[in-house]
């Protein structure tokens, strides 16, 4: 089962070609130790949020714009070994320094819970971040299975709902403050694919009229906990 390892980080604005060239030369040491693809994504329309938000998940500064990015593997088993390797590789060591505060950057392996289409041909992500009850999984997956045709039809290419299966907790920043997860919760790290930000901007129109004076169903996690962004894609290495 392919699995993620997917990133979240505040990086300054003023370095964002410099973020993309370090993401370029950390590439070929992560496909040399088994990864199959290498996504990033710039914010550009990340909301703070009344209870939860992705810019507070970082600590952004007001100079900083939150990345929202993940890497492929072809398993769990694949990403353990394959972290390991890039632990122990010498090029890592003569990698230059990070653009951003790695201190502040939040991470963890994720399985798809749920998962449709591809990300093939996305200008646009929209990224989600959120906490879901263990005992309530099977609810959200038939949740996701619901709301996919509706994506869909407005154009989206595709989706992941990650379910967090490796997910460390930090000392300044991790998934579960977040999303101030409560005992019994799982992180999840999802997206959903889009052309472009019109495209995803038209269907949310679209959605909204049609939701209009409906009752909204009962979801399965606490939605004022749930955070989310859109994100300009900035590179798809594979």
């Amino acid at each position: 089962m392919t699995y993620y390892s997917g990133l979240l980080a505040a990086v300054p604005t003023a370095n964002k070609d410099a973020y993309i060239q370090h993401a370029k030369a950390a590439w070929p040491m992560f496909k040399r130790h088994g990864a199959t693809r290498m996504v990033e994504s710039w914010g550009v329309d990340v909301p703070e949020g009344k209870v939860t938000g992705l810019p507070n998940a970082v600590q952004a500064k007001s100079d900083e714009t939150v990345v929202f990015s993940w890497i492929e593997w072809p398993d769990k088993a694949a990403a353990d070994a394959g972290w390991q390797k890039l632990m122990e590789d010498p090029d890592m060591a003569n990698m230059a320094e990070m653009p951003f505060d790695g201190a502040r950057m939040i991470f963890g392996g994720f399985e798809p819970a749920f998962e449709k289409g591809a990300v093939d041909g996305a200008g646009y992500i929209q990224g989600f971040a959120l906490a879901v009850p263990e005992q309530k999984k099977d609810a959200y997956v038939d949740m996701a299975g619901m709301a996919w045709p509706t994506f869909k039809k407005g154009g989206a290419l595709g989706t992941m709902e990650g379910w967090g299966v490796d997910v460390p907790h930090g000392k300044q920043t991790d998934f579960y403050r977040a999303a101030k997860a409560e005992d019994g919760e799982v992180p999840l790290f999802s997206w959903v694919a889009w052309p472009d930000r019109a495209t995803c901007d038209a269907a949310a129109k679209m959605m909204e009229a049609e939701m209009e004076g409906r009752e909204m169903p009962e979801m399965p996690f606490d939605g004022m906990r749930m955070m989310w962004g859109g994100f300009e894609r900035l590179l798809d290495l594979s």
